[in-house]
């Protein structure tokens, strides 16, 4: 989504801004009114990304104060990106953009269950001792491992430290984001390791070759498009990603590995499941 919309964002200006549902407006510490008075008017910047938030810095408003319209997909939240004019079902709240290039263009996001949220937040400095700033909602979300600044040492060293097992490290935000359930277990079927490795247990060469499966899977994920199951999955042209067909464990239980030909199986875990070799993947 971020890459989509980069293009076609970067050094546009709100022409308008219509809250059709204030209830996308849940994370935002005001009013509709208050959302389209301090949004209408201002330039977008380059978005950014952080787990499952988007952000779009804004030119500093009359009282310069850094901040961003903040984005969070929930359960089923889409941006889609349009021409001037075109509304889509479902749509919450419409941003009309006049970019200098395309000329007139607009956001729809769209939300079938609401649980996601726009929202204007103030940028304020990450906390990882870098001179980045991140909005305030997104303070305790730890970078992801495609980020340029993510530090391998500083992550090794706080798994090792963890009294936790390995996927649920994976899948703590603090500690590394943008790995959701399916990432995790690609990642780990990758590097052969089982989702309920204690992370105490585990070396450092086998965690930095766990980094460095996370980062193939999630490069071959973004250049396919992310993964779509249904429709509510969908990059801001409105189209599926195909990284589904590119999955090795996850929802693949009852079929032979790819690797050693012996069945993937589904284990019941934090309310979801875990899918993984029991040939491939044992604890060690």
């Amino acid at each position: 989504m971020r890459a989509g919309l980069e293009p076609a964002v970067t050094g546009a200006r709100a022409a308008s801004v219509t809250v059709l549902d204030a209830r996308s407006l849940r994370r935002h510490d005001g009013p509709s009114e208050d959302f389209i008075d301090r949004l209408t008017g201002r330039l977008f910047l380059a978005p950014r990304r952080r787990g499952k938030f988007l952000w779009i810095p804004l030119d500093e408003d009359r009282l310069n104060t850094p901040e961003a319209l903040v984005v969070h997909l929930g359960m089923s939240g889409q941006v889609l990106l349009r021409g001037a004019g075109t509304d889509d079902a479902l749509t919450r709240i419409r941003i009309d953009l006049e970019n200098p290039v395309a000329g007139l263009l607009r956001l729809n996001f769209v939300d079938q269950r609401i649980f996601g949220s726009m929202s204007i937040d103030r940028l304020v400095p990450a906390s990882d001792f870098t001179d980045d700033t991140v909005p305030s909602q997104v303070a305790h979300i730890a970078r992801d491992p495609l980020d340029p600044r993510f530090d391998d040492s500083r992550f090794l060293a706080r798994l090792a430290a963890k009294n936790t097992t390995i996927k649920r490290a994976l899948l703590d935000q603090t500690l590394v984001s943008g790995i959701g359930n399916i990432y995790a277990d690609e990642s780990l079927w990758a590097a052969r390791v089982h989702y309920d490795q204690p992370t105490a247990s585990m070396s450092r060469q086998r965690a930095r070759l766990l980094l460095r499966e996370v980062r193939m899977v999630l490069t071959r994920a973004l250049a396919e498009g992310g993964t779509s199951f249904d429709s509510q999955y969908l990059n801001v042209n409105g189209q599926s990603g195909y990284f589904s067909h590119s999955l090795n464990a996850y929802g693949q239980q009852g079929k032979p590995c790819p690797r050693c030909g012996r069945l993937i199986v589904r284990e019941q875990f934090m309310n979801r499941g875990s899918h993984f070799c029991v040939h491939c993947q044992r604890v060690r």
